[in-house]
C-alpha cells in the first residue's frame, strides 16, 4: 500500500478505538443518569467537537455549495446516528456492555445487507462469508 493509501485504514482502526472506549466510558457514565439524558449530552459533545473540526479546518465556507440532495441524505443519517445512539445508550443502562456492544456491530453485517442491496456494490464471497463469521461469533458472544 502506499502511504497516502493506507490512511483510511489508520483512521478506521482509530475509530474501532474510539468506539470500543465509548463503551465502557458511556457504561461507567450511565450509572445513575437516564439514557435519554446521557445521549443528549454525548451529542452535545460530539456537536461542538464536529464544528469545532469544521473550524479548525476552515471549512466552514463549503456549507453553501451542499446539494438539496446531501443535505437531505446528511439529515436522514443524522436520524439514524440518534435513533441508533438512544437504542445504545437504553441497551447499555439496561445490559451488559460484553453483551450489548457485540450486538451492536451487527451494524456491520446490516451494512453489507444495505450495500449490496441499495448501493448495488458486489457482494463478494470474503464479504459474504466474512458477514456470516460475524454473525456467528455474535451469537457465541451473546448467548
Amino acid at each position: 500500500m502506499k502511504e497516502g493509501k493506507q490512511m483510511w485504514l489508520i483512521y478506521a482502526l482509530l475509530s474501532a478505538v474510539f468506539a470500543a472506549l465509548t463503551s465502557i466510558l458511556a457504561k461507567v457514565g450511565i450509572d445513575g443518569v437516564d439514557s435519554t439524558l446521557a445521549t443528549a449530552i454525548r451529542t452535545a459533545v460530539v456537536l461542538v467537537m464536529a464544528w469545532g473540526m469544521v473550524f479548525v479546518a476552515g471549512v466552514q465556507g463549503g456549507i453553501t455549495s451542499i446539494s438539496g440532495k446531501s443535505w437531505l441524505f446528511l439529515a436522514l443519517s443524522g436520524i439514524a446516528t440518534g435513533a441508533s445512539w438512544l437504542c445504545y445508550y437504553k441497551a447499555l443502562e439496561m445490559g451488559e456492555v460484553s453483551k450489548v456492544a457485540p450486538i451492536d456491530k451487527l451494524s456491520i453485517v446490516f451494512t453489507l445487507i444495505f450495500a449490496f442491496l441499495f448501493l448495488k456494490e458486489t457482494a463478494s464471497i470474503k464479504s459474504i462469508i466474512g458477514g456470516l463469521l460475524i454473525t456467528g461469533g455474535t451469537l457465541v458472544m451473546v448467548l
